[in-house]
């Protein structure tokens, strides 16, 4: 009986400390309701609206009754037209669209022919019935857009053409451009190196401010002429180096265990990665002055990283999230870095060319290191 009310008395301790520990009673009811919401409604592997473009080469009321009927299947949605297929080309690049369509000169020639060769006249060669009527050039890197493409071969084309299920129908020609073998390596480990920094750098400094405040060091800073901002440029410097081993390591694995190719320039490289590890550092340290003590920063870190996984594109498409999702996806640094480590390693981009993403990157860093910097005075004080 003793032990029951002894037992009793720690339970009652333990709820009423949870109780007034306000942070940690919060993570207890928004992680899992965070991951319900995420996964319930923003993460979707059935994909609508994928953004492509169109050079349309033919200019003919059939093209563009054929660009008609592909956008009715709400699989794909025409962003962008292009003139040319080099300008097309530099669009997939850029991450601009994920796919072009590209309808030829003679559109039209091609599908009367096909449309007699399925009414019963003969073909005067293979080569004639086997010919596509239309090409789709695709960002193979992501695999689950390149499927969901490639699913658009010959579906709205027979309709279009009026033939029996079965006759000879005409297809899209697909060319899958940076991973044709379509390997999940390939579009995986640069993305991992976005999942893994974010988590340890986030984690490393959302506890740097907490641990001098935990080991009585405060005290000692605050006699100390340093300034903040010069105490937040020193938490974060020597973690960059460890972030910088960290890329080496997955990068170098990745290429000679899984043959991920590193396609674009390592100075561009390193100057994405640079970028995202000073934000990812700033959020933490903006972490770290608002947590009470390690538990805190562990459990704001946790509430951070789960959306950094599950909406910056690294496991489910960007496109396949609802409106709102992705509005939550353009506040993640995570997100950013996504586009750019997979624009340069995989398609061999110029960080300049993703001036809307570096550009962020570089307002989140110095707008969390302002914040952390006034948010530190606010403590002292």
């Amino acid at each position: 009986m003793k032990t029951l009310y002894r037992l009793q008395a720690i339970v009652s301790k333990e709820l009423t400390q949870l109780k007034r520990d306000r942070m940690t009673f919060g993570m207890v009811i928004m992680i899992p309701l965070i991951q319900l919401m995420l996964f319930g409604f923003a993460i979707n592997t059935n994909i609508r609206d994928i953004p492509v473009g169109v050079v349309d080469q033919s200019q003919t009321a059939l093209s563009r009754v054929l660009i008609q009927t592909v956008t009715a299947t709400q699989v794909v949605e025409f962003t962008e037209h292009f003139y040319d297929v080099e300008s097309a080309h530099a669009a997939i690049a850029r991450g601009e669209v994920r796919a072009v369509m590209v309808i030829p000169k003679d559109v039209s020639q091609r599908l009367v022919r096909h449309k007699t060769v399925g009414l019963g006249t003969p073909a005067s060669s293979d080569e004639e019935t086997s010919r596509p009527v239309a090409q789709w050039i695709v960002d193979g890197s992501d695999t689950m857009i390149a499927a969901a493409i490639k699913g658009l071969r010959a579906m709205p084309l027979t309709e279009l053409l009026g033939l029996p299920a079965n006759r000879i129908t005409p297809t899209f020609e697909v060319a899958l451009f940076y991973n044709p073998e379509q390997r999940t390596a390939v579009n995986i480990v640069p993305g991992l190196v976005g999942v893994i920094l974010t988590m340890t750098m986030i984690m490393f400094t959302s506890a740097a401010i907490v641990r001098e405040r935990e080991r009585g060091n405060l005290e000692m800073l605050i006699t100390t002429p340093i300034r903040s901002i010069e105490l937040m440029l020193g938490k974060i410097i020597p973690y960059m180096l460890i972030g910088i081993v960290q890329v080496a390591i997955i990068l170098g694995l990745g290429y000679s265990v899984f043959n991920v190719p590193i396609n674009g320039s390592l100075l561009q490289l390193a100057g994405a990665t640079l970028l995202f590890i000073m934000a990812s550092l700033t959020l933490g340290l903006v972490i770290s002055t608002i947590a009470k003590s390690q538990l805190q920063s562990m459990q704001m870190t946790i509430f951070v990283l789960l959306p950094s996984i599950l909406l910056s594109g690294f496991m489910f498409p960007y496109e396949g999230m609802p409106i709102a999702a992705q509005y939550i996806a353009e506040a993640l640094p995570a997100t950013h870095f996504m586009r750019l480590i997979r624009g340069v390693v995989l398609r061999d981009v110029e960080i300049i060319d993703m001036t809307y993403d570096v550009t962020w990157l570089a307002i989140f860093t110095i707008i969390g290191l302002i914040v952390a910097s006034l948010r530190f005075k606010k403590n002292l004080g």
